[in-house]
């Protein structure tokens, strides 16, 4: 009689640096599911979760899950300092209250539904030199990201903070490096350190002319506001401290530009990776009852953009049988969350006609305290370009194979997508 004997899997190996894990993270995230749902990394000494309904409860829990030391992997952005930098994303009640209260004032649903118009102006600006000169029928090729996907947010959010559009593709080139990571290194390279340093100069620079000279911009708003007791201040003296609004503007071009950006990329690449779905969405129009909404959401879903967010324990995390002690740095896998069996039918399949009570489960915007100040933004964005685009297109096709990757922890995108038009 003989005996076979199946080899042991190895144990996952979960490292957000890996070049191959940002080429397709999700088979790990599967494997952290099923096998190690707290997982400790020992050799980088961080924590992860990767269940869904583990996430939806850390986003919600301030007092286990603190945001103090920031909200990045990276050693040297990692620290109590993190909030000169990342703004209240970095902090907790009640300076998070204090200071998120008053720039949620520029991020209201109806404030947001005003810069409707430009964002449409904005929109045809850009598609339209991109396919000057071509008519019904035409083909056009061009990057959807160096385009447009790249442009159209940082114009966003710098004509709110009021950059002058000749600064516009230097910010904006200075905002990738400080996302880009080498491969083989696990922090923020020195190039993305420069990065970060200039972007802080120059929004002290803008600051200073401000001051000198108020214009209408979100930056003077941020200036002159007075902070009163119902919004967390010490009273009508309570203002906003220059350290405080830069940490501001920076978070707002980085989180607030690049995932849009790379929402608008990922949205374009896996529609038309599925051809009878495209057909669908081009099919029905870009009007209120077409399929970019669905399209949007199913993006924000099967390949989001914010695919991890660090917390620092604040006391001992006891789940699945695993102990992860208070102080640890832990990570809310919110891509992971996103392909949970237990919440989504066939998670690992692009679905533009899913469930809506499924996609209303998605926490691509975390929850709590810390949801996403610009998900109302990031969708408006979102819904005007790809409306626009689904008006003028006939036919869409990318070159999957050609397309290039961003590497980073935490953002999931392209740096390039070579794009095919088709005019109607």
């Amino acid at each position: 009689m003989s005996t076979t004997f199946e080899p042991a899997a190895a144990p996952v190996v979960f490292d957000p640096y890996d070049y191959d894990f940002h080429e397709d993270p999700y088979p790990v995230y599967a494997r952290l599911r099923a096998e190690a749902p707290l997982h400790h990394n020992a050799e980088h000494d961080f924590w992860s979760l990767s269940r869904h309904a583990d996430i939806a409860a850390a986003v919600r829990d301030d007092d286990t899950f603190s945001n103090a030391m920031g909200v990045s992997l990276d050693k040297s952005a990692w620290g109590p300092h993190a909030h000169k930098v990342m703004s209240f994303l970095a902090m907790d009640a009640p300076h998070q209250a204090r200071l998120r209260s008053l720039v949620s004032r520029a991020f209201t649903p109806r404030r947001v539904r005003g810069l409707e118009p430009r964002v449409q102006a904005l929109t045809e600006h850009y598609l339209g030199f991109a396919l000057e000169g071509a008519g019904s029928g035409d083909e056009v090729d061009l990057d959807w990201i160096a385009a447009f996907a790249g442009k159209l947010p940082m114009d966003v959010i710098s004509e709110m903070m009021g950059v002058p559009e000749a600064d516009r593709d230097e910010v904006r080139r200075l905002a990738d490096l400080v996302v880009h990571r080498e491969e083989g290194v696990r922090d923020v390279p020195p190039a993305g350190m420069e990065a970060a340093l200039t972007l802080v100069g120059y929004y002290a620079e803008m600051l200073a002319e401000r001051r000198r000279q108020p214009t209408e911009d979100l930056t003077s708003a941020l200036l002159a506001v007075r902070l009163d007791d119902e919004a967390g201040g010490s009273g009508a003296g309570d203002r906003l401290g220059d350290d405080e609004i830069i940490a501001f503007l920076f978070l707002m071009v980085v989180a607030g530009n690049e995932t849009t950006t790379k929402l608008l990329g990922n949205a374009l690449f896996h529609l038309t990776a599925h051809p009878e779905q495209l057909a669908d969405v081009l099919d029905a129009g870009p009007g209120p009852d077409g399929l970019v909404g669905p399209w949007i959401e199913e993006t924000l879903r099967h390949d989001t953009s914010s695919q991890m967010v660090a917390r620092h324990l604040k006391r001992d995390l006891a789940l699945h049988g695993t102990v992860a002690p208070a102080g640890s740095k832990l990570l809310l896998l919110l891509g992971s969350a996103n392909r949970d069996e237990t919440v989504f039918t066939e998670p690992t399949v692009f679905d533009l006609h899913r469930e809506r009570a499924e996609l209303s489960q998605i926490l691509s915007f975390g929850g709590g305290r810390h949801f996403c100040l610009g998900a109302n933004l990031a969708r408006l964005e979102a819904r005007v370009a790809l409306a626009h685009l689904v008006g003028v297109a006939d036919g869409l096709e990318v070159d999957h194979g050609a397309a290039v990757r961003v590497h980073s922890t935490s953002v999931r995108g392209f740096a390039s997508l070579p794009t095919r038009v088709r005019l109607r």
